[in-house]
């Protein structure tokens, strides 16, 4: 995963709800599924074998966090260990093709809990974030982002 993928879904974990940071997770596994793809098809090893276990450690978050007070858990779960067992196969066996089902699965179930984050008015999860206005500004021969604080006295000049 790439820097700036890293800095984009830690604004957006900032800033998500409960249901929300759920659909981040599914969208960084599906991530770094597609990335152990490519390195792959391209011969790279390490990083195929990196980007697996990345997933595979985001996985094992949301299995972590199921509430077994409710049925559905146990349905998510039973969904969750499949797509590990094809994360397994893919990194021990060497064979990628086992990812597809596990990312169609993923997929559905993103696809419902953006549903479902979209009904969510709980807020977000972190508190005393920064809240952050960003804009574009033109430097020579160049875009230059800019962020500002608004609890920020000072905006940049010196007292």
């Amino acid at each position: 995963m790439t820097n700036e993928l890293i800095q984009a879904y830690t604004l957006r974990v900032s800033q998500a709800s409960r249901s929300e940071l759920v659909v981040i997770m599914y969208e960084i596994i599906l991530t770094d599924l597609q990335a152990a793809k490519n390195a792959y098809n391209e011969g790279d090893n390490a990083t195929y074998t990196k980007e697996l276990k990345q997933a595979q450690r985001f996985l094992n978050e949301l299995m972590g966090t199921l509430d077994y007070t409710y049925g559905l858990s146990y349905e998510l779960m039973s969904l969750y260990i499949y797509v590990n067992k094809a994360i397994i196969t893919a990194l021990f066996k060497k064979i990628p093709g086992t990812l597809d089902s596990a990312v169609s699965v993923l997929q559905k179930l993103m696809k419902g809990f953006k549903e479902i984050s979209k009904t969510d008015t709980s807020g977000p999860v972190m508190q005393n974030t920064q809240q952050l206005y960003a804009g574009l500004t033109y430097g020579k021969g160049s875009l230059n982002e800019v962020s500002i604080d608004p609890r920020e006295q000072n905006r940049g000049y010196k007292v």
